[in-house]
């Protein structure tokens, strides 16, 4: 039988462990009952509610790390829900969009010489991505977003309030008015949505404020993902409903 082949542009998995989540708890814990009968305390690495991922006895995927400094050696990455696998670590996207892009995988952010990641931007904010030219004009900062609440196929952020998402908006607002390109970049972490919209009914904060900052020249990019146990990778545009 021939193997599937590795998309060299994606990102591959840590070898993967399988279990059964047990449950989610103090945001960064999660119990699991992996197959051999041993139940662990994994490291939950995402800080939202997890609402539409987080569902006790859905099979889960673990990563295992022998590093004598970390107190929890496995890291939930995947987690098996009814209509699609859903990355759940956080930092995935931030590695996955940086090399989707010197990649050539975002038509919208081709033709930038340097890339580099968590720059400085005002007094007390960095931002995820800086793209620059050789020229060293029209600085285009990117800002990356893990999105995985997904209902009825609309995919939605955030999934809980977010005073640091709010600040970043504003932060990208101050940079256009510079004369900076801003972009935010949600990345979802699935494959089971068709649009994207702000979470209104979770904060409606937030919403207002993508809206205006949309109006001040930010820049919306969603994407979705292909996954499999095996590797992860860029892969369309979703359109966005304001």
């Amino acid at each position: 039988m021939n193997k599937k082949p590795i998309h060299d542009k994606g990102l591959r998995w840590p070898e993967l462990i399988p279990g059964t989540l047990i449950k989610r708890y103090k945001r960064f814990l999660a119990d699991v009952a992996l197959e051999n009968g041993e139940t662990i305390t994994s490291h939950c690495p995402n800080s939202g509610t997890m609402k539409a991922c987080s569902e006790p006895g859905r099979p889960v995927y673990l990563s295992f790390h022998d590093n004598p400094k970390r107190k929890l050696k496995y890291t939930w990455e995947i987690i098996d829900m009814p209509s699609s696998l859903v990355g759940v670590n956080t930092i995935v996207p931030n590695r996955l969009v940086k090399k989707s892009i010197e990649t050539g995988m975002v038509k919208a952010l081709k033709g930038y010489d340097k890339i580099k990641a968590e720059v400085k931007a005002g007094k007390n904010s960095r931002l995820d991505l800086l793209l620059t030219k050789q020229s060293g004009s029209n600085k285009c900062w990117v800002e990356v977003k893990n999105c995985t609440l997904v209902e009825d196929r609309e995919a939605c952020f955030p999934d809980a309030v977010t005073a640091r998402g709010l600040k970043h908006l504003k932060e990208l607002q101050k940079l256009t008015a510079q004369g900076d390109r801003c972009v935010m970049f949600y990345l979802v972490q699935r494959m089971d949505a068709d649009v994207f919209h702000p979470a209104d009914h979770i904060d409606p904060a937030y919403g207002k404020e993508l809206r205006k900052a949309v109006e001040n020249n930010v820049e919306i990019l969603v994407y979705d993902v292909k996954m499999d146990l095996k590797q992860i990778f860029l892969n369309k545009a979703i359109p966005v409903k304001l």
